[in-house]
């Protein structure tokens, strides 16, 4: 990558594509009911999740990345020889590295680009857009895919209700280039509290305990989460985030077209929109038909969202998520 101006002012920076993957295995309610002490009704009453998707074994995370990337970049008109940079969210890498995002720039044979991955779980994908904006909006790239994908299956303890009934995989992405005066990125807000980090966590596997018999038998190497309390904190969190990106933009909640959340539990995403006075029709949610998958349930949904004709010229869009660190996000749009 190599971008020159001799320009100072700040770019505006727009959503050029979307796309978006998911694997085609189908778990639904009625197959976890095989698995684990749960049913169809729990599950719907208490998270709106009816299905979800699993990788295959042999699958990995880059695989899914692929084809969302692609179709983003032909949604955009662009090649693998215009991008400036990728950027991967994901807390569910091919491998811990080379990054995915340096796999995902073989697999495209983008080699002008730079590439590298972020760590922020459920916000992932608000996190790497807030870098692809600024590196676009000061000159020093033009065009940046950023990715969110996840492969959650691969870190779920199946034996465990509470978590195995949410969790699932996919792929969003998007290309960002610079936008203009009317249509693009108005605000973005960023925050994280590591005091509460142990409320959503994978324990093993990084250098405090690194894998051992005991690690895997005792499934430490799968999330732990403790649903109630980041219900009540990120109900509160994703609301407060939002009102604060769209005041920076000049905005209330009353002018939202357009609210797409993390796709963490629909209780959250109703309670997160009546707190901010969004009414039900300008919400869009998807994750009773693909659960929760983390960095990519934003983009996935995002993409959904154009493709169903949610998503016009002008729009106000609000992009709010929160997740493990903890980390939280949002951003205001105009598409």
């Amino acid at each position: 990558m190599n971008v020159q101006s001799d320009k100072s002012s700040v770019r505006p920076v727009r959503f050029a594509g979307t796309g978006s993957a998911v694997p085609d295995p189908v778990l639904t309610n009625a197959d976890l009911e095989k698995i684990v002490d749960t049913s169809d009704e729990w599950i719907v009453t208490r998270t709106g999740i009816r299905e979800r998707r699993i990788a295959p074994e042999g699958l990995v995370t880059s695989d899914l990345a692929l084809p969302a990337a692609k179709t983003a970049m032909e949604e955009a008109g662009v090649g693998a020889e215009d991008l400036d940079g990728i950027i991967c969210a994901t807390v569910t890498p091919d491998q811990v590295f080379p990054s995915m995002g340096c796999t995902l720039q073989s697999k495209l044979g983008a080699k002008r680009a730079f590439a590298f991955d972020v760590s922020a779980a459920c916000s992932g994908f608000l996190y790497s857009l807030s870098v692809a904006q600024g590196m676009i909006a000061s000159w020093r790239a033009n065009t940046v895919l950023v990715v969110g994908a996840e492969l959650l299956s691969r870190v779920t303890n199946w034996s465990d209700r509470t978590t195995c009934i949410l969790l699932a995989d996919g792929a969003g992405a998007a290309i960002l280039q610079p936008g203009d005066e009317e249509h693009g990125i108005l605000s973005l807000t960023l925050g994280a509290d590591g005091n509460f980090g142990s409320l959503i966590e994978q324990p093993a596997g990084g250098s405090k305990l690194p894998a051992s018999e005991e690690t895997v038998r005792n499934h430490l190497h799968c999330i732990h989460m403790r649903g109630n309390e980041v219900f009540k904190m990120g109900v509160r969190t994703m609301a407060d985030e939002c009102v604060k990106a769209l005041g920076l933009a000049g905005y209330g909640a009353q002018d939202v077209d357009l609210l797409v959340t993390h796709q963490a539990n629909l209780r959250i995403i109703e309670a997160t929109a009546k707190r901010l006075g969004i009414s039900p029709e300008k919400v869009f949610t998807n994750i009773q038909k693909y659960g929760n998958t983390s960095a990519a349930s934003i983009p996935i949904a995002l993409d959904e969202a154009r493709k169903a004709g949610r998503l016009h010229s002008g729009d106000l869009v609000a992009l709010v998520g929160f997740g493990g660190g903890l980390t939280w996000g949002a951003a205001v749009v105009r598409w």
